[in-house]
């Protein structure tokens, strides 16, 4: 095969991702990813061969940026105490969502698909996920275990952080209907959340 234009695999990837998230995995048609994108039907499938194929590729690239942070943080900063690692994570994970404000609702999208609920080694969610919760939680236990948190279970700590992240990117058309708050001024309030979650995780374990 000739090597991939990238305006072209960008072009589909983007038009792949608005409409897998807006409709879903089975009433997405190839024809219209293609419209989309502003190819012919013919092109894509040069590309990609299935729509099975450019959903893979597609969601193991969002997967890998909505969980990368995570990993990322965690895995070259075991140097760090828990609360410089929860800020840092922070940090890098809203100014992600940022540039990637649809992300949420791809990975909420895609949550209901067969490929997500596929328990396989070849499961980017899955496999990732597991990372997460293996570095993640073995980083909490550790500091519980050596009496530096008061015993929290990891998954509340884990589901307390992402709920506070990502909701209200999830939610941001509501929020901004409902407040009639500007995309400026949402986006200054999500920077305002670098300083507050982690002074909310760590009442978690104030007594």
């Amino acid at each position: 095969m000739a090597k991939m234009d990238i305006s072209t695999e960008g072009k589909i990837k983007a038009a792949a991702k608005k409409l897998f998230t807006k409709n879903g995995f089975e009433a997405t048609r190839t024809r219209d990813i293609a419209e989309e994108a502003g190819i012919n039907l013919a092109l894509l499938n040069y590309y990609f061969r299935s729509k099975q194929k450019l959903f893979e590729v597609v969601m193991r690239e969002n997967v890998t940026l909505f969980l990368g942070s995570i990993l990322e943080t965690i895995n070259k900063n075991q140097h760090l105490t828990f609360d410089e690692k929860i800020e840092l994570l922070i940090d890098q994970y809203i100014d992600m969502l940022l540039a990637n404000p649809d992300l949420p609702f791809f990975i909420l999208s895609i949550s209901r698909t067969e490929e997500f609920k596929k328990d396989d080694s070849d499961n980017p969610i899955l496999q990732s996920m597991k990372l997460m919760r293996a570095s993640f939680m073995q980083t909490i236990l550790a500091d519980i275990q050596s009496g530096k948190l008061k015993p929290v279970h990891p998954l509340h700590i884990i589901s307390n952080l992402m709920s506070m992240i990502v909701f209200p990117f999830a939610a941001s058309a509501l929020l901004k209907t409902r407040t009639g708050i500007s995309d400026e001024e949402f986006e200054k309030l999500m920077l305002e959340r670098k300083k507050l979650i982690p002074v909310w995780i760590k009442a978690m374990f104030d007594n």
